[in-house]
């Protein structure tokens, strides 16, 4: 997949879940979640080079532009979408899959300093809501929705709502949108 169809379909995951998207040039310029995301491509190919002092300065660099910290060892599916995004932070062993869409102030963040798997995996088309923090090699799986400021400690199976400190898990309604489901006060801590 060439890098223009690439950059084209993530302008078009930015405009289907953001409602203030007036234009794709708009997301392309003025974006930083979507900057955050093509830069993070950049150092991962260098991390996986074994280049790895270089892909560390760029992201650190990626960082102070942004608001966004992606480690680069952290694997990133298609067409993540991180809105406002700042205050991110994506660590070494996380991986996200395909469609999967982070609000501000989101951790995927590791619980020891022990070498190995130690920061979460979320499945295909999750979303993290404002503030959530996700610990350890816990998974999430795909179509789960993490409430805002949650902080999820545990493993959860697919379709799942999770909210709380520590978060508790409930089956997803089968209607729940998660723009809906994320804005509703009854998922706020």
């Amino acid at each position: 997949m060439t890098v223009w169809i690439r950059v084209r379909e993530d302008i078009a995951a930015a405009k289907r879940r953001d409602p203030a998207a007036r234009s794709g040039l708009e997301i392309a310029l003025l974006y930083p979640g979507l900057h955050a995301v093509w830069a993070h491509r950049l150092w991962h190919r260098l991390w996986r080079g074994r280049l790895r002092f270089v892909a560390r300065a760029g992201s650190q660099l990626t960082r102070l532009l942004t608001g966004i910290e992606i480690h680069p060892g952290a694997v990133i599916g298609r067409r993540l979408f991180i809105d406002h995004g700042m205050g991110v932070v994506i660590g070494e062993t996380a991986e996200i899959g395909d469609d999967v869409m982070l609000y501000h102030g989101v951790t995927l963040g590791g619980r020891t300093h022990d070498s190995g798997k130690r920061h979460p995996a979320l499945g295909d088309g999750v979303a993290v809501g404002a503030g959530a923090k996700v610990l350890g090699p816990v998974v999430i799986g795909a179509r789960s929705i993490v409430g805002a400021n949650a902080v999820v400690t545990r493993s959860a199976p697919a379709d799942t709502v999770l909210v709380g400190i520590p978060a508790k898990a409930r089956a997803r309604q089968s209607g729940d949108d998660a723009r809906a489901v994320l804005m509703a006060p009854e998922y706020h801590i």
